[in-house]
């Protein structure tokens, strides 16, 4: 299956899936850096297809992102946004992370999270644009954690 091919199937696939949860909803979808990015738009069964802490979210990322694999399809990785749920969740997010960039500059101590890969990875982002801030993530699986230190420490 090519890319063009990939993103018809799994737009179809996903409007299919949501048909079980009584959701007859549009799914746009395109692809930026080899992600097929699939957007849900918002209705009244947001908060059943978010799910608590996002778990049926991430389940159906999971389950559409392996129907592609199994079908051997170019592309594989799939990231589905729920009436953006994921992009105001980076924004929230992003702006904690000024927040604890600021003070580790005030304070000159590091700070430690633990965040989910997701928000690890905007964590480092926002931090690449601070000269004076560096960040490392240490630990496995779960128990992994992001520390955000002055760069001369």
């Amino acid at each position: 299956m090519n890319q063009e091919e990939s993103i018809l199937f799994v737009k179809k696939y996903l409007e299919d899936l949501l048909t079980f949860f009584s959701a007859n909803l549009s799914v746009h979808a395109s692809c930026e850096e080899d992600v097929i990015e699939l957007s849900v738009p918002s209705s009244e069964l947001n908060s059943l297809l978010i799910g608590r802490n996002a778990e049926t979210l991430r389940s159906l990322q999971y389950v559409v992102s392996t129907v592609l694999r199994n079908k051997n399809a170019s592309l594989t990785r799939v990231n589905i946004d729920i009436a953006d749920y994921k992009k105001q969740r980076a924004e929230r997010v992003a702006v904690q992370a000024r927040e604890w960039i600021e003070q580790v500059r005030k304070s000159g101590d590091s700070y430690v999270a633990m965040l989910n890969a997701a928000d690890r990875r905007i964590v480092h982002h926002v931090a690449s644009e601070y000269s004076d801030i560096r960040t490392f993530s240490e630990g496995e699986g779960r128990e992994r954690k992001i520390t955000i230190a002055q760069a001369s420490s």
